[in-house]
């Protein structure tokens, strides 16, 4: 008896006729009268997940990745639809062939009996084109309808924090809304947004995924319309994936406002301010620095990355409003402690060349044979000429181009001779790690990976302004 596996997937929870009991239901009574014996293992299931992309689909690629093994796991795999394998013909065609020309198993729709002759390929790739078309089709009449009802000012997708969605209609949340006016108030009598996340989660509050308040979640509330009853909707949303600056509609809506207007602008006349201000003092291009990804915070763990101005380190969670205590320390006096204690303990280096010198000692000893291989060619081409074979011409210009040939590796044998002679003298050189970490000649980015190779993290402790140094041992 031949062995099946089942692939059940809808797309919503309403999709009453084809829910996975009943596709179940139908792909059972078929494997029966087939003749297929169905182990409850090779049962896959995707719920609520559309067709159109294979990367969200776990119980498809769990299916796909058994089904590649060694000997075959199963001989068919059985589908209510062709539709509920993919609706993207792309990745239809990749799947399929990869399971029936690699791996011997057949994709069987078990209510589109569409045969095994050759006009069933035909067949079969018209109903993956329409199902694919049904799909786009589906998607752009969706869209429309979202576009229709932001146009009109009613929800179109799940309620910010401070609401929440009854009926297709933003109703305010009554333990919530009250964060979205502190937050308002705070930032418009003067507080920065770092500093309100702070109290925020000090508070015990989270955002609506469960995620502690940050710099740029307290922005987005900031700049939010929808708190002051507006509905901020982007019709073509492909526009930005695109590189294009999508269209926005700001418009009235039909829930109640959390914020009222006077607040709404002093707020806003504040963002455009600092908005400004950041925009004339945007920070140059990162630039390296000895320490970069190593430096850790006492308090939190996070790692500290240095300022717009490149002077100092700072928290990356303190910035955005995630930790309590601040860690700012000037990048010249970390560096010099870090020095320092590196001297104490007397840890020293021994210098490697890179593999250039590796590579052009393989070559020598290539360039070696290679000279012995055209010494014999002059030998031959000087008793083809004592034989008569070659005229004085042909053998002058066949010598010449020997000897050459002789010199440039002659040449190359010399240059890597000398490279293995400064490897072997570097490598005999123990130098001190603090005189190349002091060194003006030594890039940072060296530097870097050099502390890298060795030191795990390097804890900073603001109060007491000590640092613990863990090593790679």
């Amino acid at each position: 008896m031949k062995t099946a596996a089942a692939y059940i997937r809808v797309s919503t929870e309403d999709q009453t006729e084809y829910s996975p009991a009943s596709q179940l239901e139908k792909i059972r009574e078929y494997a029966k009268r087939n003749g297929y014996l169905l182990p409850e293992e090779f049962i896959y299931t995707d719920e609520g997940i559309s067709g159109r992309h294979t990367a969200n689909r776990t119980g498809f690629n769990k299916m796909i990745g058994i089904a590649k093994s060694k000997p075959k796991p199963f001989d068919a795999i059985l589908l209510w639809k062709f539709s509920r394998f993919a609706r993207n013909r792309e990745d239809s065609i990749v799947y399929k062939s990869i399971l029936r020309k690699q791996c011997g198993i057949d994709v069987i729709s078990i209510s589109e009996n569409i045969g095994d002759d050759k006009m069933s390929v035909l067949i079969e790739a018209l109903i993956e084109a329409m199902d694919e078309y049904y799909s786009i089709n589906l998607s752009e009449e969706v869209r429309r309808g979202m576009n229709e009802k932001a146009r009109r000012g009613q929800a179109v997708t799940v309620p910010s924090y401070g609401y929440d969605i009854k009926n297709g209609k933003y109703i305010i949340n009554p333990e919530t809304a009250p964060v979205i006016r502190k937050i308002f108030s705070d930032f418009a009598n003067g507080k920065d947004m770092r500093r309100i996340a702070e109290e925020l989660n000090i508070c015990g509050y989270r955002t609506r995924r469960g995620n502690q308040f940050e710099n740029r979640t307290v922005r987005y509330i900031l700049g939010n319309p929808v708190y002051i009853g507006k509905i901020r909707w982007t019709p073509d949303s492909k526009a930005a994936c695109n590189g294009c600056k999508p269209e926005k509609i700001i418009i009235d809506g039909e829930h109640e406002a959390i914020i009222d207007s006077d607040v709404w602008g002093k707020v806003q006349n504040r963002l455009n301010t600092a908005s400004k201000v950041k925009y004339m003092h945007t920070a140059s291009p990162k630039v390296p620095f000895m320490l970069r990804g190593l430096v850790r915070c006492g308090s939190c763990g996070a790692t500290l990355t240095r300022s717009a101005a490149h002077t100092s380190l700072q928290c990356y969670s303190y910035s955005h409003g995630k930790c309590r205590d601040s860690h700012s320390i000037s990048i010249k006096k970390i560096n010099s402690s870090v020095l320092d204690m590196i001297d104490m303990a007397g840890l020293n280096v021994s210098l490697n060349l890179n593999d250039k010198p590796r590579v052009c000692l393989e070559k020598s000893a290539d360039s070696s044979a290679m000279l012995e291989r055209e010494r014999k060619k002059i030998e031959r081409i000087k008793d083809a000429y004592e034989n008569g074979s070659y005229t004085l011409d042909e053998f002058t210009k066949s010598k010449n181009r020997i000897l050459s040939r002789i010199t440039e590796l002659k040449n190359l044998q010399k240059k890597c001779t000398s490279a293995e002679n400064n490897k072997k003298k570097l490598l005999n050189r123990h130098i001190n790690l603090s005189d190349i970490l002091l060194s003006e000649k030594i890039t940072e980015d060296i530097k870097n990976n050099l502390l890298k190779s060795f030191i795990v993290r390097i804890i900073f402790y603001r109060e007491s302004g000590g640092i613990e140094i863990y090593l790679d041992v």
